[in-house]
């Protein structure tokens, strides 16, 4: 099997509930098993006694509290962001020009990208008008569900 297929199937199962996947295609198979075993109940046996302590407990130490973590500074605009896991292509073919770059005015519904899941190509379109400030992901990139794939401010 193809190191690249199986990197993509893994990164597009990461985050889900799969446990285990048996998969065919002519003569090769790959079985994955992600996840942890079910866990057994825990046995229960008759009550114990609890323990006696004899000495108190130690002082409790104060440690400083860390620090607040500061809000990143929002930036203007809003974001066209994953709806699945999957990797990412800024064109529908390694020659063809992407979609969009930085500049770029897009409209409502027009494709800014590719997301590959599961070996199918979906498009992601422009959910309102706006001119493309950044593109947030490398072309080939593995991508999250949820995560931010570009930057557009209104115009």
């Amino acid at each position: 099997m193809d190191v690249d297929k199986l990197k993509a199937i893994l990164s597009a199962l990461e985050g889900t509930d799969v446990t285990l996947i048996d998969w065919t295609v002519g003569e090769e198979r790959i079985k994955l098993q992600l996840g942890h075993a079910p866990v057994s109940a825990p046995v229960l046996s008759a009550p114990m006694p609890a323990p006696v302590m004899h000495a108190p407990p130690p002082a409790p130490v104060h440690t400083p509290a860390p620090p607040v973590a500061m809000k990143p500074q929002q930036k203007p605009g809003f974001t066209v962001n994953s709806p699945f896991v999957g990797t990412f292509y800024r064109s529908p073919s390694p020659e063809a020009p992407s979609f969009a770059d930085v500049g770029t005015i897009v409209k409502k519904g027009q494709v800014l990208c590719i997301v590959e899941a599961m070996k199918l190509m979906n498009e992601i379109e422009a959910e309102q008008g706006g001119r493309v400030v950044e593109v947030l992901v490398p072309n080939g990139a593995p991508v999250e569900y949820g995560e931010p794939l570009f930057r557009l401010e209104p115009v």
